[in-house]
Formats: C-alpha cells, sequence, structure tokens
C-alpha cells in the first residue's frame, strides 16, 4: 500500500499507468483547482480540501487493503452477508480506553523512535484528556503530525511491524468489552465492520486484523518507493475528515449510509455520526451527550471511576485527577529512562 507514492513502471512504458495512480491523481488536481478558486458556489477553505484529501487517501487504503488480503485469512461463515449495511466505530474512547496517541507514542519510545522529552508532550496530552474529558483537535493534530515526523525516511513495513508490537504490548489490555461486543453484533448479522480514526492506517489496520475486523480507516502517510516522507496526505483523518472517508468508503463499497450505524465518545466526530442512518455515543464528551440527547441517539457508557470525574466532579476531584495525570506522565518517562 502506498497511497502517496509516485507511480514506477518497469516495464519502460511511460504511457501504461495504474489506474488507482491515475484516479488519486484527478482527485488531487480537483483539489489544487478548489483551492486556487476565489469564488463561487463550492469554494472550500484549505483546511476542508485537505480533510477531502485524507478521507480519500484513507477509503483508497481500507479498500486496497481489503482486497490485498489472501482469501484463507477470510474465515468461512454461514451468516448471510448483509452487502449495503456496515459499521464504523471510533478507537480512541470508544473502542479502546484512552488515546491511541499514548499508545503510539510509547511503542515509538520503546523502539527509539524520539527522546524522553518527546514522550513527556504525549503524556501530558493523555493526561489532559483525562482531565477533560474531551480530545482536543489541536492536540490530535500536533501529537499525530509529531509521530508520523519521527517516521520520515523509514520503510512502511517496519511501520506495519511496529503497529504489531504496539497492540501486543499496549493496546489488546485497553479494549472496551462492551464496545468489543457491539462490533461483534454487527459482524454475526454479515456486515462489514470498519474502525475510523486519526491514528496512522498501519496500526489502525492491525487493531482491525487483530480483533476480526473487516478494516480501518486512518491517517495515511505519504510514501515513496516504501519508504515514508514524513507528510501526510491531506491531513489528519479528524472531524469532517472521517465523515469524508466514511462517504468515500460507501461509494466504492456499494453500501447504503442510511441502513450503516457509527459509533463515538467525541463530539468532534458529529459529522460522521450524522452521516448515518443509526449514530451510538459510546462513553460520551459532555457535548456529545447533548447532541446525542437532542438528537435521540443511544448512549453507552462502559467506563466506571472516570465517569464521576468527566460529569459533575467536585473541584478536588478535577485536582486529583490533575496530580493523577502528571503522575502517570512522570511514571512513563522513568519507565523509558530505565
Amino acid at each position: 500500500m502506498d497511497p502517496g507514492g509516485a507511480h514506477h513502471d518497469d516495464s519502460g512504458d511511460d504511457h501504461d499507468e495504474d489506474p488507482d495512480d491515475e484516479e488519486q491523481s484527478r482527485v488531487a488536481t480537483w483539489i489544487a483547482e478548489r483551492a486556487r478558486a476565489t469564488s463561487g458556489r463550492f469554494r472550500q477553505t484549505a483546511h476542508e480540501l485537505r480533510q477531502s484529501l485524507a478521507g480519500e487517501a484513507s477509503a483508497k487504503a481500507a479498500v486496497d487493503s481489503l482486497r490485498a488480503r489472501p482469501a484463507d485469512d477470510i474465515e468461512p461463515t454461514d451468516t448471510p452477508r448483509d452487502l449495503t449495511a456496515a459499521a464504523f466505530f471510533d478507537v480512541d474512547n470508544t473502542l479502546v480506553q484512552g488515546a491511541s496517541i499514548i499508545h503510539f507514542a510509547r511503542g515509538l519510545a520503546a523502539h527509539k523512535y524520539f527522546t524522553y522529552g518527546d514522550i513527556f508532550d504525549f503524556a501530558w496530552t493523555q493526561a489532559k484528556f483525562q482531565i477533560t474529558g474531551k480530545e482536543n483537535a489541536d492536540d490530535v493534530a500536533q501529537g499525530r503530525e509529531k509521530a508520523l515526523s519521527f517516521i520520515a525516511g523509514r520503510h512502511t513495513s517496519e511501520l506495519v511491524q511496529l503497529g504489531e508490537d504496539i497492540y501486543d504490548d499496549y493496546i489488546a489490555e485497553k479494549i472496551w468489552p462492551g464496545t468489543r461486543a457491539l462490533a461483534q453484533r454487527h459482524l454475526d448479522a454479515g456486515q462489514q465492520v470498519w474502525l475510523v480514526t486519526a491514528t496512522p492506517v498501519e496500526l489502525a489496520q492491525t487493531i482491525a486484523e487483530r480483533l476480526g475486523l473487516t478494516g480501518a480507516l486512518g491517517t495515511v502517510a505519504e510514501s515513496v518507493d516504501g519508504v515514508f516522507t514524513g507528510r501526510l496526505v491531506g491531513d489528519i483523518l479528524h472531524g469532517p475528515g472521517k465523515a469524508h472517508a466514511v462517504r468515500a468508503l460507501a461509494i466504492r463499497e456499494g453500501l447504503n449510509l442510511k441502513r450503516c450505524t457509527a459509533y463515538s465518545d467525541s463530539h468532534n466526530d458529529v459529522p460522521m455520526l450524522s452521516l448515518v442512518g443509526n449514530a451510538v455515543a459510546i462513553n460520551p464528551d459532555a457535548d456529545l451527550r447533548d447532541v446525542a440527547k437532542v438528537r435521540g441517539w443511544e448512549i453507552y457508557d462502559f467506563r466506571t471511576a472516570r465517569k464521576a470525574a468527566k460529569y459533575g466532579a467536585t473541584t478536588a476531584l478535577v485536582l486529583g485527577a490533575a496530580g493523577a495525570g502528571a503522575a502517570t506522565a512522570t511514571r512513563v518517562i522513568r519507565q523509558y529512562r530505565g
């Protein structure tokens, strides 16, 4: 999978281009033209255009990965396939306890991808998340971009292997059983089940594979000849970008979005949740809980002690959470110094 890479024709025929490369080139050209436009009904901001490109790249990577999967990797089942319905699950605090950025950072640190000061930055971001219960878009963007910058010049296969190690060491024990059961319900109904996350697509696909899900939509890092450039294709897959990715995947897979279901914990994912016929809030932040109540969406909360800290916590509890977050950061730093 090399969504950002240049096409190389070993036969020497410059006119024999891969249809997928031609398609991505057309998308990039279309977005570039929209960015140069100064007025008009379909004028989009640079951020919106990057999100569109991120969604298209993510959907292409997801479908390419699914098509490349060996037939013997797909377990036989007697369940009739429901070809037009699917479920889409956010990852951070929806499927996995906490934010995957800290798990990704710990894995990179363990493999000497960056310094102890860098791991503190990631830990502090996670501490803020634990205290407020809200995912901050700026933190997400800065954290993922910083993490991806550390893989510049490395082979894509290296990150795939790293994703497997990170899952085994840090993520497997963090899966919410309740969310996993919801995903299984869709699988048992013969539906596709996709993860949708800002996490690098290589790690997201590993999580999906280990859980027996269909695949994953994630942030696509640009690569050339199997080597990361340190840039993203479009942008972090976040907020509107997730909706773009889900819509693009639905077109490619022939899904009826009105028959699909989406799950998330964050108000940032309202665009994705609003896209499908059945939206479900899992472990919702305060803003998403309000939206869910107004729109009549289902709400599941699989948290225990954290629930009180998020809803109606006293000042003492908040201060205690802040201290716990700082202590967590310190323990992480000490762990990797050791």
